[in-house]
């Protein structure tokens, strides 16, 4: 396997670990940034209407995809790291080929 196989193994085991543990805190955290943002724009107290509520799930929507965007790449720099260590050589093996090569 290539590092490039590690990376997407690593960002599909990031993304099913955002699934499991972040979704819900995602939209929640979201949700209240949305929500601070339509008392910041319309004034509190926020008032149910058209432009609130999608304010509201912009934010959720932003708080999701921002996250797990994170998940998914540290999971991509994690397994690519991982197919790094596991694809190298040890320093007595790349001496011996270069030894060959030389002799």
């Amino acid at each position: 396997m290539t590092t490039k196989h590690f990376s997407i193994v690593g960002s599909a085991v990031g993304l099913a670990l955002f699934l499991a543990i972040a979704l819900l805190p995602s939209l929640l955290y979201g949700g209240y940034a949305g929500v601070m943002l339509a008392g910041g724009i319309f004034g509190t107290p926020v008032r149910p209407g058209f432009l609130v509520s999608g304010l509201i799930v912009f934010g959720m929507l932003m708080g999701t995809v921002g996250i797990g965007a994170l998940f998914t790449v540290g999971g991509a720099v994690v397994g690519s790291a991982i197919g790094t260590l596991v694809s190298r050589q040890p320093a007595s093996t790349k001496l011996a080929k270069e030894v060959t090569r030389e002799g």
